[in-house]
This record gives C-alpha cells, sequence and structure tokens, in this order.
C-alpha cells in the first residue's frame, strides 16, 4: 500500500504544476472585454464593435464588447477600466473626447495612462429635426441671439468633441445655446429628433442614417470643407463666420486603449492584430460606407495625437470658461 505522505505529496505536485502551466500560457488565453465609455449606437461604440469583431479574426479568443457610460467626458467608463488588472483582458473603448476628463474633474490622469489605438474618426455638423423652423444655419443664429441661451442644443457628453464644437460655434458666432448633455451621439440624435432639443452637434457618420432617412436636416459642416452626402451637399460653417477659424476644427480620434503599464507581450499581440484588422478589405469597405476617415495609428505615434488633442481640447476648454481644473496642474503643456 502506498503512503498516505506520498499520495498528498502527489497531489500538491499536480496541483502546483497546473496552475504553472495556467501561468504560462500566452496572452490571450481567455476572453477579453473592451469597455465602451460611451453610449451604445454612437460613434465610438459602432467603431469599437467593427473593430474587436476584425480583430478576432487574429486571436484565439473572443472580444467581448460592453458600455460603461456617465461621469464627466467618459471619465466612469475609464475609471473602470483602471481598477481593473492590467493584464490586457480589459481594454477602453475611448475617442478623442475623454481627453478632457481630467480638466474637468472626472479624473486625475493625464491621457498617457492609455496605449492607444486610433481606427479613425468623422467630421462633425451641426443639424436640426426635420421640421424645425430653421432651414440654414444663419436662421438657427438669429433665434438664438434674439433669445440668448434659450434654445436647447445636444452634443453628446459634457467635454465630448461634439460639445466643444458646439462651444465653438458659440464663440466664433457670438451666439449662446442651452447645452443640455446626454450619454453618448446616439441618446442626443433621439432628444433631436423627438424634439426635446432644437439642434445637434455630432459626427456626418453618426447622422448619415437619420439624415438620408428624413429625420435630420444639415444646416452646416464644422470644417473648412463642404460635406456630401449621396445628393445633398452641405454648407461648411467656415464661409458663414470667419472667427470659426480660431477654434475649428476639431477631429475625431475614436479607437481602444490598453492600460499603458501593461506588458510589452499585451501590447505586442493587440498590435499585431489591430495591424491586421486595420489592412483588412473589410476595415475599409466600412470606413467608405460609413463616412469615416481612417486612422491607424498605435502605441508612441497614437499616444502623440492624443497628447496633442489633449493640450489642444484643454487650452479651448478654458479659454472659454469650461475648466474645473488647471491644465498645468496635470501636466498639460499649453500647445
Amino acid at each position: 500500500m502506498k503512503p498516505r505522505f506520498s499520495l498528498i505529496a502527489g497531489a500538491v505536485a499536480l496541483a502546483t504544476g497546473i496552475t504553472g502551466a495556467a501561468q504560462a500560457q500566452d496572452y490571450p488565453f481567455r476572453d477579453i472585454t473592451a469597455v465602451v465609455v460611451w453610449g451604445a449606437g454612437g460613434g465610438t461604440d459602432t467603431i469599437n464593435r467593427m473593430i474587436m469583431a476584425e480583430m478576432e479574426k487574429h486571436l484565439p479568443v473572443s472580444i467581448n464588447v460592453t458600455n460603461q457610460t456617465g461621469g464627466v467626458a467618459g471619465s466612469n467608463g475609464m475609471v473602470y477600466v483602471m481598477n481593473q488588472p492590467d493584464d490586457g483582458y480589459t481594454l477602453a473603448g475611448i475617442s478623442e473626447s475623454n481627453v478632457t476628463a481630467a480638466i474637468q474633474g472626472g479624473w486625475d490622469k493625464k491621457f498617457d495612462y492609455w496605449y492607444p489605438f486610433i481606427v479613425g474618426g468623422s467630421p462633425d455638423l451641426i443639424s436640426v429635426p426635420v421640421d424645425s423652423p430653421y432651414t440654414t444655419l444663419q436662421e438657427l443664429v438669429d433665434a438664438a441671439k434674439a433669445a440668448p441661451g434659450t434654445i436647447p442644443a445636444a452634443a453628446s457628453g459634457a467635454g465630448s468633441i461634439h460639445h466643444l464644437n458646439l462651444l465653438a460655434i458659440e464663440k466664433g458666432a457670438d451666439v449662446a445655446f442651452k447645452f443640455i448633455p446626454y450619454e453618448g451621439s446616439a441618446a442626443g440624435q433621439e432628444a433631436a429628433m423627438a424634439g426635446e432639443v432644437a439642434l445637434v452637434v455630432t459626427s456626418l457618420a453618426e447622422q448619415a442614417p437619420l439624415i438620408e432617412g428624413g429625420k435630420l436636416r444639415p444646416l452646416a459642416m464644422l470644417t473648412p470643407e463642404e460635406g456630401k452626402l449621396g445628393d445633398i451637399t452641405i454648407p461648411s460653417a467656415f464661409g458663414m463666420y470667419t472667427g470659426l477659424e480660431a477654434y475649428l476644427p476639431l477631429k475625431q480620434s475614436i479607437g481602444f486603449g490598453v492600460a499603458n503599464s501593461a506588458s510589452d507581450d499585451v501590447k505586442a499581440v493587440l498590435t499585431t492584430a489591430f495591424d491586421a484588422a486595420m489592412a483588412s478589405d473589410t476595415v475599409a469597405a466600412w470606413a467608405a460606407a460609413n463616412h469615416y476617415d481612417i486612422g491607424g495609428q498605435s502605441g508612441a505615434a497614437a499616444q502623440a495625437v492624443f497628447g496633442k488633442l489633449e493640450s489642444t481640447f484643454a487650452y479651448t476648454l478654458k479659454e472659454l470658461g469650461s475648466t474645473t481644473v488647471e491644465p498645468e496642474s496635470l501636466g498639460i503643456m499649453k500647445p
């Protein structure tokens, strides 16, 4: 009969061997979760669901996409991901709008907390419900000047790029709207269609199906170039108000990030899958069909893009009187 201590020792050795084998598995050996910090149906959500589906083709696991909204400039979702282990199994679905979270008191990190990946972005425009009395941007601005601060406007959450573009319109056209924040672009657009707000500022990609479906009426692109949507030509606001050039254009950079403290192996695996996905015909066709410009930056290159956006957004908001934390106190330098 085998001595009992030998059985126990064997069991311990077996358990230790299993544990060691599990620890030695290469990343990723279980499913990944991408936590989008904006609402379902918006641009950041849509892009993340698309790119994660493509990246899955180059990974041995699935990537599940969820939403964690709220806070200031997407801070709830970012804080949630920050509080998870930095092992690459929880990613943050982010956009340029998140770079203002710190200066608005949402969290206390510079944006270089993330090791980011940029898929791309779409230009912003200002639109109204299809039954709106305003048929041009000039008519809308005139009405707002006649009743300052009373015309409700949706532009996603406070500190989002859409909010900054609304602030820029106000500054450049010397007008004031009544800003009403929503948890993401989709919610703001729905509010416009329901008559809760008189106008909405979101991206062309997000508004395109609503414009083509006769739900929203575009008034102006917030870029120097006019916009094209089928047979519809959308004029540029720059031709109407020269003061806009001091504040616009502010453009999107949408994608995702992993904690910058994650291991080099994790970053390398994600980069390989991301690069392969971005090179696919599927992503190119999706971008063209949905009015997005392709990015493709990751790591240091993407951090440089977000760093410039963080600086620009921080001091634009400071000048517009919409900051609660001094950019300098966070180490954000003026551009």
